[in-house]
């Protein structure tokens, strides 16, 4: 119970985080995440969908929002004229790069408030780092409440 009250509490920690930071939906920065994590930050709109266990419907609506906002390009799939590639902008990676640090806090505060010392620290723990405005590499700054 514990587990799903710390994710809960990240998940809205996170929309209101996400949305005022970069101004996108929870759904879409998620996609996002998503595309940064992979080589060449792009994926088959399908593999999208299964990984996310999204509709292709509404991830069809997430990706139409993102490409709007500069923060995608769609184009063919190699090889394939019905499958559609998704990839990052420059424009999305500088956001994402520039939203970690606070995001990783919004993570940490949720973790601290749903989570016992001993699994506060245990979980913190899986958290990267993020580098500060000078590139140092730092920990984060919230702290274990309560």
């Amino acid at each position: 119970m514990r587990l799903l009250a710390a994710a809960g509490a990240i998940e809205q920690q996170l929309r209101s985080r996400v949305k005022d930071a970069m101004g996108v939906s929870h759904d879409e920065f998620l996609v996002l995440c998503l595309l940064a994590d992979q080589p060449g930050s792009s994926l088959r709109m399908t593999r999208i969908a299964e990984l996310l266990g999204r509709p292709k419907t509404r991830l069809t609506y997430q990706v139409a929002c993102l490409q709007h906002a500069g923060l995608i390009n769609k184009n063919s799939a190699c090889g394939d004229r019905r499958g559609i590639e998704v990839a990052l902008t420059d424009k999305a990676h500088r956001l994402l790069s520039e939203s970690a640090g606070p995001l990783a806090d919004a993570v940490s505060q949720a973790i601290a408030q749903t989570a016992c010392a001993q699994h506060y620290t245990q979980l913190h723990d899986l958290l990267p780092a993020t580098p500060d405005a000078d590139g140092r590499t730092e920990g984060h700054r919230a702290e274990k409440t309560g």
